[in-house]
């Protein structure tokens, strides 16, 4: 089921029973049907939770998962002192960037989830562009 923004709110502030959760998930799937990833762009997407931010290349047509990366990972932790600050993310996205170049990854659909694109969902990507990637 994919729903247009309006309908999405109107849904939300008519039935009051509606989950968060299930709310989230409406609005993935709505935003999940325009941004595909093929071979030649593949998609950046990304998650946020509240310690962390983690992001994985996904070419949809094959449904594999090309790389990933997180604030989790050995080299980004040694130069970050905590994994929930739009520098960290930016230091991630320039290392996201980095990885996706040694593998020819040159242009990417940018996925940002049911987030918006603001703090350290936006300082992501600025750091993938950075990097050298094309959104």
């Amino acid at each position: 089921m994919k729903f247009s923004k309006r309908a999405l709110i109107k849904i939300k502030n008519k039935n009051r029973k509606l989950k968060p959760n299930k709310y989230k998930k409406l609005k993935r799937e709505t935003l999940r049907g325009r941004i595909k990833g093929t071979q030649e762009r593949p998609r950046l997407s990304v998650y946020r939770s509240n310690k962390n931010i983690y992001a994985q290349i996904i070419d949809d047509t094959n449904s594999r998962t090309l790389l990933a990366c997180s604030t989790l990972d050995r080299k980004i932790k040694l130069t970050i002192s905590k994994g929930r600050t739009c520098q960290a993310s930016r230091v991630m996205g320039e290392k996201i960037a980095e990885i996706s170049l040694k593998k020819n990854i040159t242009k990417i659909v940018f996925d940002r989830g049911p987030y918006l694109y603001h703090g350290r969902i936006k300082a992501l990507a600025d750091g993938a562009r950075a990097g050298g990637l094309q959104f």
